[in-house]
C-alpha cells in the first residue's frame, strides 16, 4: 500500500490556505454604494448579549443582499482596474506563464508504471487530463475539461484523478465554476471513451477502485440546495458497479448504515480499498488531525452488512499512518510533539507497547515517511522552513541523511508502496522552482524526472532571503520568513506584504511562484509570518494556535509587525496583510486590535465571523479547530477570535480589500459581506473598504488561468497602492476613495 491515508486526502473538506479571488464583469464607470443599513439582532451567547448589526445579510437570497453584493462587486472592480500598474503585473504573469511550455501537477503513478497527470499548455487556462507508459513514454491526450463546458455557460475543472491499479481504467472528478460539488466519470483508456454514467454530489469523492477494476467506492452528498445549511450534512459512501445506474449504488458506510459507530451528522465518510492487506479502511473525517478508522476484509462487501472492527480512535492520537500486508505504521505525536514513527500488528495491533521506528527529533518536525522494499524514507523540517531528507533500512538502526541536489525548504514525497523500490521528491524553496527526483538506491544518486518544462526566471536572481525568529508577545520565538532583492535599504520606507494562515497545523512551507515574488522584484518585502496554529514547530505550535489559544495566532502576527518596524525594514504606513479562508481569523483580528499598524488588509473568502460558522454548511465539521457554541469556555474563545463582532465605530482602520465567492463551499459569501458592511459603517479613515463577491467562482479551487493572474493582480496592486509604491498611485491619490 502506499504511504499513509495523508492528511492531504481530507484537507480539501475544509477551509483551503490558498485560495484565490476572481474577476467579475468590467464595471469601469460603477458608482460608489451606500453603506448598507444596520438591523440589529441582540442574541445571548455563553451569558454573553451580542449585537450583530447584520444579521439580515445570512439570506443570500434576499433580493436587497443579493443587489448590495452586485453593486459592491462593480464598485471594486471599478477602482481596483484603474490602479496604475495592475495591468503591467498581468503581463508580467503572462510573460512568466510563456517561459514554461508545459505545468505538470497531480501526478499519478500506477503499479504497473502507468502516469496519469493533469498538464497545462501556455495556450489552456485549465489542465487537461494525460497518460503516458513510464517517465519516457509517449504522452497520449485523455480528457479536456473545456470539451465538458461546450454546451454549458460554466466552465468545468479536474478536481481528481484515481486511475485503477493497471491504468485499465480512471474515474475523472470535475467541478463547475469553483463549487467544487463533483461530476465523477468513468473512462476506459484503452478505448478512450467515457462509460455512460455520471454521478454528481460528489464534493467529497476520491473514488477508491476494488482489484479488478470493476467498482469502486465514493462519497455522495445528499440531495439539497446550494446555500442549505445541512448540505454537507449525512453523506455515504457507496459501491458503483461500472456502467450501471448510479442510483442502484449499494450503501456501503453511513450514519444510517452504521448507527453503532456514533457518526456525527457533519462528519465525511470515506471508505478505501487496500490490496496489499486485502482489507477496506473506513474513515470518519473531520478537522480532528486525530484519526478515527475501522477496517474489514474486502471479501465482507458480499454480506448484507460489514463487520467493522476499530483500528484507530481519536484518543490514539495517530494523524497518519500506512500498512504493509501484515504490519501497521503509525504517525503519532504522543508523547513526540515533533512526532515519531511507530510500528505494530496490522491485525492485533497493541499501540501501547509499539515498536518506535523513526525516533522524535527534539530540533526537526518529522514531517512525512513513505514506505518501500529498500525501507522507509522521511524528511524532517526546522521552523518549517528547512527540510531534510533521510533513508532508514528496515533491518538498520541508524537512518542516513540523504544530500538533496540543492538546498530545499518543501520536499513532497512519494512512492509505489512498500513492494516497490521507486521513490521520488519534489523540492523547492523561497527562490527555487519546483524540481521532482526519483533516487536511485543503488548509485546513490538522484535522477532528474520533472514532467513540467524548465524555466528561467533571471529577475530573481538576486534575491535574498532571510529566516528569522521574532520574540512574539508572551516571548516564544515565531518563524518570519523575509524576501527581497540584494540592496534593500533598511530606510523604514519599503512596502511590505505580509502572509500568514496559522490553522488546522497546516504549515507553510516555501514556496515557488514567480507571479507572487512580483511584489520583491517591484522592490518590496514578502513576509511569511508562520504563526501559530500551523504546524511548522509540530503539533504543540498547532494547539498553541487554536480554540482558546487562538489569540497567539493574530498576537504572533502583530509582533512580526512590530520586529519589521523596529528593525527599520518598513513603517505602519507600508505594511499590508493578506491571508484567505481561516487566515481570515488572522489578519481581520490582528487589523481590529492595532488598526494603527497597517496601512491595508486583504481577507480573500475569509472566515470572518466565526461565531457564527455553525450556522453554515461547512461550519459543524471545523468545531474541532475553533470551537463549538456548545462548551461555554469555546464559545467565548469564538468571541474573541471573531473579526466582525471586533469592529469598532469611530476607529481609524486601514485601507481593505475583502472578497467572497458566491459558490463557495468552504466559506459562506455572507461571512465576508458580513465584515465588509460593518467595516464601511465603521471606518473613519476615509480609506477604501471595497468588497467584491465573485459570482462565478467559490473558494477559488478550480479557478482558470487568467482568473488566478488577475486574482493575484487585484491584492498586489491594492497592496502596492495602499502602501505608498509610486508605480500604483492613481492620478491625484491619497490612497482614499
Amino acid at each position: 500500500m502506499k504511504k499513509a491515508f495523508s492528511l492531504f486526502l481530507i484537507l480539501s473538506l475544509f477551509w483551503n490556505a490558498y485560495p484565490q479571488i476572481t474577476r467579475a464583469d468590467d464595471a469601469s464607470t460603477a458608482k460608489k454604494p451606500l453603506n448598507a443599513p444596520a438591523k440589529i439582532v441582540e442574541e445571548s451567547y455563553c451569558g454573553k448579549k451580542i449585537a450583530d448589526p447584520y444579521r439580515y445579510m445570512e439570506n443570500l437570497e434576499d433580493p436587497f443582499v443579493r443587489q448590495w453584493l452586485i453593486a459592491q462587486a462593480e464598485y471594486a472592480r471599478s477602482i481596483i482596474e484603474k490602479i496604475p500598474g495592475r495591468t503591467s503585473l498581468i503581463e508580467k504573469m503572462q510573460d512568466f506563464d510563456s517561459r514554461k511550455a508545459a505545468k505538470v501537477y497531480n501526478l499519478v503513478i500506477t503499479d504497473n508504471d502507468w502516469y496519469f497527470y493533469l498538464k497545462r499548455t501556455p495556450a489552456d487556462e485549465t489542465g487537461k487530463l494525460y497518460y503516458r507508459k513510464g517517465f519516457q513514454g509517449t504522452e497520449s491526450l485523455l480528457f479536456d475539461p473545456s470539451d465538458f463546458s461546450k454546451n454549458s455557460q460554466k466552465k468545468y475543472a479536474v478536481s481528481n484523478i484515481s486511475p485503477t491499479d493497471d491504468g485499465s481504467k480512471v474515474a475523472v472528478s470535475v467541478a463547475a465554476d469553483g463549487s467544487e460539488d463533483d461530476i465523477v466519470l468513468i473512462m476506459d483508456v484503452k478505448a478512450g471513451r467515457f462509460y455512460p454514467e455520471k454521478i454528481d454530489r460528489c464534493r467529497f469523492a476520491s473514488p477508491s477502485w476494488l482489484p479488478d477494476g470493476s467498482a469502486f467506492l465514493y462519497n455522495r452528498l445528499q440531495k439539497s440546495g446550494k446555500h442549505d445549511t445541512d448540505i454537507q450534512k449525512n453523506s455515504k459512501v457507496y459501491l458503483h458497479e461500472v456502467g450501471s445506474d448510479p442510483s442502484l449504488d449499494r450503501e456501503v458506510f453511513s450514519r444510517a448504515t452504521n448507527p453503532e459507530m456514533n457518526i456525527k451528522p457533519e462528519d465525511i465518510p470515506s471508505v478505501h480499498y487496500d490490496k496489499d492487506s486485502k482489507h477496506l479502511y473506513a474513515f470518519v473525517h473531520n478537522v480532528d488531525r486525530r484519526l478515527t478508522v475501522f477496517y474489514a476484509p474486502v471479501s465482507e462487501l458480499g454480506m448484507e452488512k460489514i463487520s467493522w472492527k476499530p483500528l484507530l480512535k481519536p484518543e490514539n492520537n495517530i494523524h497518519d499512518f500506512a500498512v504493509t500486508e501484515k504490519d501497521l505504521y503509525l504517525y503519532t505525536p504522543e508523547k513526540a510533539p515533533n512526532f515519531k514513527v511507530l510500528k505494530t500488528s496490522l491485525f492485533h495491533p497493541d499501540i501501547d507497547h509499539a515498536e518506535t521506528v523513526i525516533p522524535e527529533n527534539p530540533d526537526a518536525v518529522l514531517t512525512s515517511f513513505n514506505l518501500t522494499s529498500n525501507g522507509i524514507y522521511y524528511t524532517l523540517s526546522k521552523n518549517g522552513v528547512e527540510v531534510e531528507f533521510f533513508h532508514k533500512k528496515f533491518n538498520r538502526k541508524k537512518a542516513k541523511k540523504l544530500q538533496l541536489p540543492f538546498p530545499a525548504g518543501t520536499i513532497h514525497l512519494s512512492t509505489k508502496g512498500f513492494k516497490f523500490p521507486d521513490v521520488w521528491v519534489v523540492i523547492s524553496g523561497w527562490s527555487s522552482d519546483y524540481k521532482r527526483y526519483r533516487y536511485d538506491e543503488a548509485s546513490k544518486s538522484f535522477v532528474y524526472e520533472t514532467l513540467s518544462s524548465a524555466a528561467e526566471y533571471p529577475e530573481y536572481d538576486d534575491l535574498v532571503v532571510q529566516e528569522i525568529m521574532v520574540p512574539s508577545h508572551d516571548g516564544v520565538k515565531v518563524p518570519l520568513s523575509l524576501i527581497y532583492k540584494k540592496g534593500l535599504n533598511k530606510n523604514s520606507r519599503n512596502p511590505v506584504l505580509f502572509y500568514g494562515y496559522g490553522a488546522y497545523g497546516k504549515s507553510l512551507r516555501p514556496f515557488f511562484n514567480p507571479p507572487f515574488l512580483l511584489w520583491a522584484y517591484k522592490g518590496g518585502i514578502l513576509a511569511v509570518a508562520h504563526v501559530r496554529g500551523g504546524g511548522e514547530m509540530g503539533d504543540a505550535w498547532h494547539k498553541a494556535g487554536m480554540k482558546t489559544t487562538k489569540f497567539n495566532t493574530w498576537q504572533d502576527l502583530i509582533s512580526c509587525a512590530e520586529y519589521v518596524i523596529d528593525k527599520k525594514y518598513t513603517a505602519p504606513s507600508h505594511i499590508a496583510i493578506n491571508s484567505a479562508s481561516a487566515g481570515g481569523i488572522l489578519v481581520g483580528k490582528a487589523m481590529t486590535e492595532r488598526p494603527d499598524l497597517f496601512a491595508a488588509v486583504i481577507p480573500q473568502v475569509g472566515a470572518m465571523n466565526p461565531l457564527r460558522g455553525e450556522e453554515t454548511p461547512n461550519g459543524p465539521v471545523n468545531t474541532p479547530e475553533f470551537g463549538t457554541l456548545n462548551d461555554p469556555v469555546e464559545c467565548r474563545a469564538l468571541i474573541a477570535m471573531d473579526p466582525y463582532l471586533s469592529i469598532r465605530k469611530g476607529v481609524t482602520y486601514p485601507a481593505a480589500l475583502v472578497t467572497a465567492g458566491i459558490n463557495d463551499p468552504r466559506v459562506i459569501a455572507w461571512q465576508p459581506a458580513k465584515f465588509a458592511a460593518h467595516l464601511q459603517a465603521a471606518s473613519v479613515s476615509g480609506k477604501p473598504v471595497l468588497f467584491y463577491t465573485d459570482f462565478q467562482s467559490g473558494h477559488g479551487i478550480g479557478n482558470t488561468k487568467t482568473k488566478q493572474f488577475e486574482t493575484l493582480a487585484d491584492v498586489l496592486s491594492f497592496a502596492f497602492w495602499q502602501t505608498g509604491h509610486p508605480e500604483f498611485q492613481p492620478e491625484h491619490s491619497s490612497r482614499e476613495n
